[in-house]
C-alpha cells in the first residue's frame, strides 16, 4: 500500500530513532486511524478526512523531532529544516562535480593517478566552505529577523513510502566507477605508462593497432555497460531479462579479450624491447593464456552469482 497515511508514516519514521519506530508507529497510525473515523462517524469522506487529520498533524518532519525530542534548530528553528534541505541539496552535487573538475584537469596535464588526491583534497575543501557560507547565512537572516516568506506544507509534499530494492545503490556506483575508470585507462595508458622507452618514452601496454577496430569497439561496450547499470538501478530489482542483456554484454566485451589475448594481439610488441621476458613466444603463450582463463572466470562467476541474485528476485 501506498496510501497518504503510509507515505507519512515513512517520512516520520525516517527521523526518528530506530529503536523506537515500531512503537511509534503503531502509536502514530493507531492516532490517525482514530482521527479519521471521528470524521467520517461524522459522515465526512474518508479520502478528505485522511488529507485532513494528515494537514492538521503537520509536516512529518517536526512531528518526528517532537517523538525524538530534538530541538530543529541551528540558532533557532525558524529556517532549520529550510537550511537542511538546501545543505543536503549542495553537498550532493557540487563538491563531487568540482574535485572531477580539478581531476581531468591534473591528469590532463600528465600527473596520471597523481591527479586523484588533489582532486579529492578540493571537493572537501568546497564541502567545508558550502557548509560554512550557508551557516553564515541563514545565521545572519535569522539574526537579523528577515521577512522569508516560506511556503505552507500539505500533504501534497509527501514522499513516496521507500520501496525495498533489490539493487543497492552503493553497488551501483562501485560499478559505474569501475567501468568509468576502465574506459578512462584505455587511452590513458597510450600517454601515461609504467614502460618507458630507451629514450624515456611512453611505451603503451596495448598494442596501438588495436585502435583500427578493436579498442573503440570495447569502448562502446563498457559505455552501453555504463548505461545498463544506470537502468538497472532505476529498475530496482534483478530481472531476467536485464540477466540476458548482462550476460550479452559481458560476453561481448570478454570474448574478444580472450581471442585477442590468445593470438597474441592484446599486448604492444614493443615490449618486448623494455621487458625480456615478453619477447620469449613461450612467455607471451604462457600470459596470453593467463589472461584469457583470468577473464572467462571473472564473468563466469558473475553470470553465475547474477543468475542467484535474478532467481530469488524473480521467485
Amino acid at each position: 500500500m501506498n496510501t497518504l497515511t503510509d507515505r507519512y508514516l515513512a517520512a516520520t519514521l525516517r527521523s526518528v530513532p530506530a529503536q523506537r519506530r515500531d512503537e511509534i508507529a503503531t502509536e502514530l497510525r493507531a492516532s490517525i486511524d482514530d482521527m479519521i473515523d471521528d470524521r467520517t462517524g461524522s459522515g465526512e469522506d474518508p479520502t478528505a478526512a485522511e488529507r485532513e487529520v494528515l494537514t492538521e498533524l503537520g509536516n512529518p518532519d517536526v512531528l518526528a523531532a517532537r517523538y525524538a525530542d530534538r530541538r530543529l534548530q541551528l540558532i533557532g528553528p525558524t529556517y532549520y529544516l529550510l537550511w537542511l534541505r538546501l545543505l543536503k541539496l549542495l553537498l550532493s552535487f557540487i563538491p563531487a562535480l568540482v574535485g572531477t573538475i580539478v581531476t581531468v584537469v591534473e591528469a590532463a596535464e600528465g600527473k596520471g593517478f597523481g591527479a586523484i588526491g588533489p582532486g579529492i583534497v578540493t571537493a572537501m575543501q568546497v564541502a567545508v566552505q558550502i557548509t560554512f557560507w550557508l551557516t553564515l547565512t541563514f545565521a545572519i537572516i535569522e539574526r537579523t529577523q528577515t521577512a522569508v516568506d516560506l511556503p505552507e506544507w500539505t500533504v501534497d509534499q509527501l514522499p513516496d513510502a521507500p520501496v525495498h530494492r533489490g539493487i543497492p545503490l552503493a553497488d551501483t556506483i562501485a560499478s559505474v566507477i569501475m567501468l568509468v575508470l576502465t574506459i578512462a585507462y584505455l587511452p590513458l595508458q597510450h600517454y601515461q605508462s609504467w614502460v618507458r622507452g630507451t629514450d624515456g618514452e611512453n611505451v603503451p601496454i596495448l598494442d596501438p593497432a588495436l585502435w583500427s577496430f578493436w579498442l573503440p569497439a570495447l569502448i562502446v561496450v563498457l559505455a552501453a555497460s555504463v548505461v545498463f547499470e544506470i537502468v538497472k538501478y532505476r529498475i530496482g530489482r534483478w530481472t531476467w531479462t536485464l540477466f540476458g542483456i548482462k550476460a550479452m554484454l559481458n560476453l561481448a566485451f570478454t570474448v574478444p579479450l580472450m581471442w585477442l589475448a590468445l593470438s597474441d594481439r592484446l599486448l604492444n610488441p614493443a615490449l618486448a624491447e623494455r621487458l625480456s621476458w615478453v619477447a620469449e613466444a613461450d612467455n607471451r603463450d604462457a600470459l596470453g593464456l593467463a589472461i584469457a582463463v583470468g577473464a572467462a572466470a571473472v564473468v563466469a562467476w558473475d553470470l553465475i552469482d547474477t543468475a542467484r541474485k535474478t532467481r530469488q528476485q524473480t521467485a
